[in-house]
């Protein structure tokens, strides 16, 4: 498989796990494209590993944890916008303010532990691939899965 093929294939399953890492499309947007200018520096590397996706992953999700630390960062949060093909619910804001609580209550997560959720959740992988992904202990990922939901749920009884 060459980078270009790698690239058609999984640039939109990329961004759409970005998306749910980042919570904004312009953000999620840069980080891959960063990602995959490293991916095909590293081509060779990636192309001989087990899973080409899972290492690129790995680099993605290992970008976002370090991504632009640093105090001097002013980080906004912006709203993703409504897809317009969807059908709308009969109640548009209440539907708009849930959205919202959830990435307001995502975005106060560690990043480690907002990663972990939405390898768990949203791309439905098992603790042993995550563990893999974020580069830690199977039992790290657990308890940071545990501690993630702990907190949202928290969040969710204040609220």
């Amino acid at each position: 498989m060459t980078y270009e093929e790698f690239a058609d294939t999984r640039l939109a399953p990329l961004l759409r796990y970005a998306v749910m890492l980042t919570g904004d499309p312009h953000q999620a947007q840069d980080l891959v494209q960063e990602t995959m200018v490293r991916v095909q520096l590293n081509w060779r590397r990636v192309a001989r590993a087990d899973s080409p996706e899972r290492y690129v992953r790995r680099m993605l999700t290992n970008q976002y944890v370090d991504w632009r630390r640093g105090s001097w960062v002013r980080r906004v949060l912006l709203r993703g916008e409504p897809d317009a093909s969807v059908p709308a619910l009969t109640d548009h804001a209440q539907s708009a303010v849930d959205r919202d609580q959830i990435w307001s209550w995502l975005s106060r997560l560690p990043r480690r532990q907002r990663a972990a959720l939405v390898l768990r959740y949203y791309e439905d992988l098992p603790d042993m691939e995550i563990a893999d992904i974020l580069g830690c202990a199977v039992g790290t990922v657990r308890s940071s899965i545990s501690r993630a939901l702990a907190t949202l749920r928290a969040e969710y009884v204040e609220a």
